[in-house]
């Protein structure tokens, strides 16, 4: 039995359904194997075996370097970037890099590794946008976006192909550390709108996240009652989510209107009364620039969206 067969026989041992179909196992050898395991003895082998190329080869649009890097093992990563025949940014058909790979699983001594070659380019996007840094960012690994913001070669502002920066994914993931970091950078637009018009703000809000939140309104640029492409500003997003502590911070703030109209011509009370927020419905009406007869686009008052969410409760304010 070869080599190749018995990586495809530990495949299948290993087979979680994750990676590959049932066919796969055939289609990865030992290269493979040492890189997706971590299995230094088998790579050294390989390596000293004359003619065996150890930088070729694709296992599900991977190198071997890539799933080295990707599975966190930094003396395979070591070993194979010895190689001549390895290439240390090789993109997959998605453009994703091993550098990307490790950033995005949070594998640091990997991505250290990865940085000090000349040849790796630690700010190339893949093909939806996503560079290292954004990678980094959308996954809350806060140690690697200081790494890589160390970088000159990178832009701490780049959007991804939905218009979503760095800040952006780290507010909406709630990482305060995250955002502050990224926000000690002059370049960092914290008020940034994405491809739908949602700011930093707005995802921290619909995240219910009021450390972010606290810390976005801190910034003179941002804009606490931007509405998105849609008409719904941050106050919205909170309320449809029923996040009372981030819409308590956000109606204390004088820039923020309570009865700003959407694009379907719908308001704040209107939400309020759709998820059943007795209380905010309560401090909304005793509220003068609340209109609680205003009709939306579909001719109705903010308290008729409660018996079309079976939130009947609420009708006692009308």
């Amino acid at each position: 039995m070869t080599i190749d067969h018995i990586s495809g026989r530990l495949l299948i041992e290993h087979n979680d359904d994750q990676y590959y179909e049932r066919d796969t196992p055939t289609r990865f050898n030992g290269q493979h194997c040492a890189s997706f395991f971590g299995i230094v003895e088998v790579l050294a082998a390989l390596i000293e075996m004359q003619g065996y190329c150890t930088g070729k080869g694709y296992f599900l649009e991977d190198p071997p370097l890539a799933w080295a890097a990707r599975n966190d093992h930094e003396e395979v990563v070591k070993i194979l970037l010895a190689q001549q025949d390895v290439d240390p940014n090789e993109a997959n058909e998605y453009g994703q890099t091993p550098l990307s790979y490790a950033a995005q699983k949070g594998n640091e001594e990997v991505v250290n590794i990865l940085l000090l070659l000349d040849e790796v380019n630690p700010d190339m996007p893949d093909i939806f946008g996503h560079t290292p840094l954004c990678h980094a960012a959308r996954s809350g690994h806060e140690g690697i976006v200081k790494k890589l913001l160390g970088r000159e070669e990178v832009n701490p502002n780049a959007p991804d192909y939905s218009g979503q920066t760095p800040l952006s994914h780290a507010a909406g993931r709630g990482s305060e550390g995250l955002v502050e970091t990224l926000l000690g950078r002059e370049e960092v637009n914290p008020d940034a709108p994405d491809n739908s018009g949602r700011t930093p703000l707005s995802h921290a809000a619909g995240r219910g996240s009021e450390g972010v939140v606290k810390t976005l309104l801190g910034r003179e640029e941002v804009n606490p009652d931007a509405p998105d492409n849609s008409g719904r500003t941050p106050l919205v997003c909170a309320t449809e989510r029923g996040f009372g502590g981030v819409v308590e911070i956000l109606l204390g703030r004088e820039e923020v209107s309570p009865d700003k109209l959407d694009n379907r011509g719908r308001t704040l009370l209107s939400y309020a009364a759709q998820g059943g927020l007795e209380g905010l419905v309560e401090t909304l009406l005793d509220r003068e620039e609340v209109n609680p007869d205003a009709l939306d686009n579909d001719g109705r008052t903010p308290l008729l969206h409660a018996p079309w969410s079976r939130h009947l409760e609420v009708l006692k304010w009308s």
